[in-house]
């Protein structure tokens, strides 16, 4: 796509390319919208095999779901580009983007979809194990990993739950107290499930013949383990709204920072509506589509609420009413005419 096809200006720009940003774009789309999606090409679930717990879709490569989303919003005439947005600005009524590479794109309104950063504590060997043997989500990789040996690594709030979904799938279960010692109900709530409680900080991953093998903790002892879960520190990639006022927050349940908006996805800078992961931390993949498509819709509602508003205004311009007949208030019936 050359610069001026870019710049627009577009009905709706869609910031990121993943599903939520996607479905949000097909439903724009589809409603005879121009949009332009900008995808900076750095899916969050990219480590993993499959997409899991989407109806239809269970186990579809990540790269190849995007794919299809891809191909089905250009088969309605939506554009996607790959491109990072390094910051936003308004000017008027108008959006300007600016990408990494100096373009930019211009539009009436933006659907940023942009996900979130996982955080993983400093543990040797962690990330490079991340969606494979080392996993977040009991949901997501859950069915997987069912039956191994697998260690929970404490680093917060949530850890002990993440360690009663994960012992759903297994017997073999240990929770590595790490960052994060439980509290004496939850020691109790461990032991009532047959979870085992490893108290030190925890140094590193072993790994053998390529495989994840065991927790190293500090003092050198290695607990044996085939799977490791951590609930990591989620984080919004969101640090381009800055200059419109839009920063990230700290999420209520304390396990990261995100958007706030409203249920349709409306953010609190006027014209901008958010959907996905970069507001809802826990969204899985059909989740945040689903919040896509509904913002989307939300979207292009505003659009027809916004040029409705300016038609009508136009046509009062072309042709006033006559002197001496009043228009009825807006919502109120007029009184019947006298007899």
């Amino acid at each position: 796509m050359d610069e001026a096809t870019l710049q627009g200006p577009w009905d709706v720009v869609v910031v990121g390319g993943g599903a939520a940003g996607l479905n949000g774009a097909l439903q724009l789309a589809r409603s005879r919208r121009s949009v332009l999606v900008l995808d900076a090409g750095e899916p969050r679930n990219a480590p993993a095999e499959g997409v899991h717990g989407l109806l239809g879709h269970d186990g579809i490569p990540p790269g190849e779901l995007l794919a299809r989303g891809r191909a089905e919003v250009r088969r309605y005439g939506g554009q996607v580009t790959a491109g990072e947005v390094v910051g936003a600005r308004r000017d008027g009524e108008r959006f300007v983007l600016r990408l990494a590479d100096g373009r930019e794109a211009h539009a009436r309104r933006l659907l940023v979809t942009t996900g979130l950063v996982d955080e993983l504590p400093e543990v040797e060997g962690l990330r490079e194990r991340w969606g494979h043997d080392v996993v977040h989500c009991p949901y997501c990789h859950g069915w997987e990993v069912r039956d191994r040996a697998i260690g929970v690594l404490a680093t917060g709030p949530r850890s002990v739950h993440v360690a009663l979904l994960f012992r759903q799938l297994s017997d073999d279960v240990t929770y590595f107290s790490h960052a994060w010692p439980p509290e004496p109900g939850e020691v109790e709530q461990l032991a009532a499930r047959g979870i085992a409680v490893v108290e030190g900080a925890v140094e590193a991953v072993e790994v053998t013949d390529g495989r994840l093998s065991g927790v190293r903790l500090a003092g050198g002892t290695v607990v044996a383990r085939e799977v490791v879960a951590v609930a990591t520190r989620m984080v919004a990639r969101a640090g381009f709204l800055e200059e419109l006022g839009l920063r990230a927050v700290p999420h209520p349940s304390g396990t990261g920072e995100h958007l706030p908006a409203d249920p349709t996805g409306r953010s609190t800078v006027e014209g901008v509506w958010v959907a996905g992961n970069v507001t809802d931390l826990a969204a899985q993949v059909g989740a945040a589509a689903a919040a896509g498509a509904l913002a989307g819709a939300q979207v292009n509602a505003d659009l027809v609420a916004e040029e409705t508003a300016r038609a009508v205004e136009a046509r009062r311009r072309a042709a006033p009413e006559p002197a001496g007949v009043s228009r009825p208030t807006p919502g109120r019936t007029a009184p019947p005419a006298a007899g």
